[in-house]
């Protein structure tokens, strides 16, 4: 994906409050293009010349609008976690347009609010405009939810072979890996990776 269509793409997404559909393979190509480009900044014999300044500079136009589409989706799945694990309704057409890593983001999310809150406040008790009824409700709901916290995630050993524009994991945690770096990733993610020859297992 080249920046023209990134910069378009972005600007779509910045002037709505909705999740829009994107191409489901919209980082994976952008970084297959940065990692061209960053071939020819390479192979460049003159690191100072005009080509090779204009190349850097669109490698860095492309890493920092992906960074803002990514954060800028992020905001906006945070804010339909939130309401989902508040009961409120929830657009089904706005989960169909998240990617499926964004999806893993959101369900992660959602249940991690959920099981905070039903650590910290308490069940209501009965009275006080809490019928017998509702407070059992909280109760099975809470109870549901805390038995549903999965385990932590598996973790392996891998050598990044590309740039990659950063992302969050299945452990929620926000990756920003490089080329040859060597790093402990979830599992899940890390086959992902694998699958697109950005990464090597190691163990």
């Amino acid at each position: 994906m080249h920046l023209d269509e990134l910069r378009s793409i972005l600007l779509s997404e910045r002037e709505t409050g909705r999740l829009l559909s994107i191409p489901k393979d919209l980082f994976y190509s952008s970084g297959k293009n940065l990692e061209s480009l960053l071939e020819e900044v390479y192979a460049s014999e003159d690191p100072f010349s005009d080509r090779a300044r204009i190349l850097i500079e669109r490698v860095s136009s492309i890493r920092e609008t992906l960074h803002d589409l990514f954060m800028l989706r992020s905001e906006k799945i945070l804010a339909l976690a939130r309401t989902q694990e508040e009961g409120q309704y929830v657009d089904r057409d706005e989960l169909k347009r998240m990617l499926p890593e964004e999806r893993e983001m959101f369900d992660a999310v959602t249940l991690a609010i959920s099981h905070s809150r039903c650590r910290l406040i308490p069940v209501p008790a009965t009275g006080a405009g809490v019928s017998r009824a509702e407070a059992a409700v909280e109760a099975e709901r809470c109870a549901d939810v805390l038995e549903a916290q999965p385990a932590g995630p598996d973790y392996v050993l891998s050598r990044v072979l590309s740039d990659m524009e950063p992302f969050m994991g299945v452990d929620g945690r926000i990756y920003q890996l490089c080329r040859e770096d060597i790093v402990t990733l979830p599992l899940r993610n890390a086959e992902v990776l694998c699958e697109r020859n950005i990464l090597l297992k190691i163990n």
